[in-house]
């Protein structure tokens, strides 16, 4: 009887599991490239080639295909270009000792209108071949348009032979040669890539500086350069013995070549993109987290006065990982690098290009493995759902690590105000690249996107917001997940309807804005008035403090919801009826007397991101 009791009981858990956790169905695309690149350091150009199997699990026939060029947009009067020098002119901000206040991206400004020939950049494609018949190629600046001569039936695959030649152009915005810390070669979206397919069609989107989205797949890259050069890559090295550079397993003989080059064989699998970088002055740092984990390589230029700095940076993301993994899940692949390269800091599968040795640079770029490179969302389409996670995520880690107290979020909700002060401010729903600012699209994706976050933990609880985090890891990692799909799995966990969160907070610019209002005696029994003003509703956490010390939380929760969040400390709580969101205004009845009430606040933990806090708490006077 107690093994069918137990029986029972365990496919009770199972069950449970599966409802909140279970994997979706939606397709995907897949795809399989082998890379072969020569790279002359003397010109700083390479020929490639590549052998790209493409896998249509779509039910569409496709009759085109689109790849990425995207070093073309390093060229004058090329769409980067062009947009970089229009976001130039609007006046964000006064002028100041600070700078003109103009909304440039400082990176880019007017930078590539001045690129000479030889640094520019650019991609040309020489042919591509389907199952050996070589396709019409249309260039469209940074997209090439393949016109199928044969369709791309659903449920099939096709074999691509490409072949191409490039410049690496001179360092602006996150690929490049030279940069102002002299790397060499930061090697970000240098081959011709496939353009992502899904539900929403094709994603052929021109570069302009902003962000990427790419097919699930598997790389091969053989990258063939200097034998002085080293280099480092997101993925793993399959020929260390024959490279060495410290990759070689230690104590072991190293296998000798001949000849001025050197052919480094890479492996990623189950990854969106594939990035390298070289330089000869390199150094490697590598690191193993107690307990387990990946084992964590820092590839940084040799200058001896720098070294105690990533010496630091490597202890601290090292000592990160365990909060890292019990938070948001475990690290799936057996290697990740940081390398030094690029304008700042940019996330790719199994890397990160990183420029200088940033503590807080290099933590949020990793939190991007989870945000963008396991659940790999559209960063360009849902931008706040790449950057606005990660910043959140970045943020909790560091605030573990260094043992903060307070609210750690504060910058992002300050951040996040202001921008709704400002006559800039959009849906956080708009595409990456047609915000109207820079300003508006940093503080949407990176900010309003972090409070997004945070501010969940106010709607449903945060110990239960953990739980998504790693119900939405165990559902979507190495998938396409939208707003839609995170919601859902924070329903499922939560038991609330969340769907109008999403909407008010993502696609619409309407702000939290509630206030104490009168407050009135009846019968020894204190009446409270509160007043929603802003245009978004949200449930209320209402903290008295009483003038003997003891407290009581009083939670109004939203109609919207349909359900309550739990209770969240130790202070007794009175659950009052829900709030009809079209009301304006809600009476919430205290069992004492006003002379008994010392201070009325509305959200004491800060967690709900309201524009105007000065007339959240009332203090009663003697």
């Amino acid at each position: 009887m107690k093994k069918i009791v137990l029986f029972g009981f365990v496919c009770l858990l199972l069950t449970h599991a599966l409802i909140v956790v279970a994997q979706p169905d939606r397709w995907q695309q897949r795809i399989k490239y082998t890379i072969n690149v020569n790279m002359d350091v003397a010109t700083n150009k390479m020929n490639g080639t590549e052998k790209v199997v493409y896998t249509n699990n779509s039910p569409d026939t496709l009759n085109k295909i689109f790849f990425h060029t995207y070093w073309n947009a390093f060229q004058p009067g090329s769409s980067m270009d062009i947009r970089s020098r229009e976001l130039g002119q609007t006046q964000i901000r006064p002028a100041s000792r600070m700078g003109d206040g103009l909304d440039w991206d400082a990176r880019v400004k007017d930078r590539i209108s001045k690129l000479s020939p030889s640094e520019i950049g650019y991609q040309h494609m020489k042919y591509v071949k389907i199952n050996g018949v070589e396709q019409k190629l249309k260039e469209h600046e940074t997209i090439v348009e393949v016109v199928l001569s044969k369709p791309i039936l659903p449920k099939s695959s096709v074999q691509m032979e490409v072949a191409f030649e490039a410049q690496v152009p001179l360092q602006v915005r996150r690929s490049g040669r030279d940069n102002k810390e002299g790397i060499r070669y930061s090697m970000s979206q240098w081959y011709p890539k496939v353009a992502e397919y899904d539900y929403q069609g094709w994603h052929a989107n021109q570069y302009i500086a902003r962000e990427f989205y790419g097919v699930w797949g598997d790389f091969d890259v053989n990258i063939t350069i200097d034998k002085n050069y080293f280099v480092a890559a997101g993925g793993d090295l399959q020929n260390a013995q024959e490279i060495g550079m410290g990759y070689e397993t230690p104590g072991s003989k190293l296998v000798t070549t001949s000849g001025d080059t050197k052919t480094w064989k890479w492996q990623a699998y189950n990854v969106h993109d594939f990035m390298w970088a070289a330089d000869p002055t390199y150094k490697m740092i590598t690191r193993k987290p107690a307990g387990g984990g990946p084992l964590l390589r820092v590839v940084y230029k040799a200058v001896d006065s720098l070294e105690n700095n990533w010496q630091k940076m490597a202890d601290v993301v090292t000592n990160a990982y365990p909060i890292i993994a019990k938070t948001f899940g475990p690290y799936p692949y057996k290697t990740y690098t940081f390398i030094q390269g690029g304008d700042g800091g940019m996330e790719y599968p199994m890397s990160t290009l990183i420029k200088s040795a940033s503590v807080g640079t290099a933590i949020h770029e990793w939190m991007h493995t989870w945000y963008q490179m396991l659940m790999g969302s559209n960063e360009s389409l849902y931008p706040w759902m790449d950057e606005g996670f990660t910043d959140y995520a970045s943020t909790r880690v560091m605030a573990e690590l260094n043992g903060s107290k307070g609210f750690p979020y504060e910058g992002s909700y300050r951040s996040y105000v202001s921008l709704t002060k400002s006559s800039f401010d959009e849906p956080a729903s708009t595409h990456s690249d047609h915000y109207n600012t820079n300003l508006a699209y940093s503080t949407s994706s990176y900010s309003k996107g972090a409070v997004f976050m945070s501010q969940l933990g106010y709607v449903i609880g945060d110990s239960v917001r953990d739980q998504v985090l790693i119900d939405y890891y165990n559902a979507w990692r190495f998938k396409h997940p939208n707003p839609n799909d995170f919601i859902r799995v924070a329903e499922k966990r939560s038991g609330l309807e969340l769907d109008w969160y999403k909407e008010y907070w993502i696609n619409s610019t309407k702000t939290i804005d509630y206030a104490v209002g009168d407050i009135n005696l009846i019968q020894d029994k204190t009446n409270i008035t509160i007043k929603r003003i802003g245009k978004m509703p949200m449930p209320i956490d209402i903290l008295v403090t009483y003038k003997d010390g003891t407290q009581e939380m009083h939670y109004v929760p939203l109609n919207l919801q349909f359900g309550e969040k739990p209770t969240e400390s130790n202070i007794p709580r009175t659950v009052h009826a829900a709030w009809k969101w079209v009301d304006p205004i809600y009476q919430v009845a205290i069992s004492k007397s006003i002379k008994d009430i010392k201070s009325i606040e509305i959200d004491p933990s800060l967690r709900m991101a309201d524009v105007n806090r000065t007339n959240n708490k009332l203090v009663i006077p003697d």
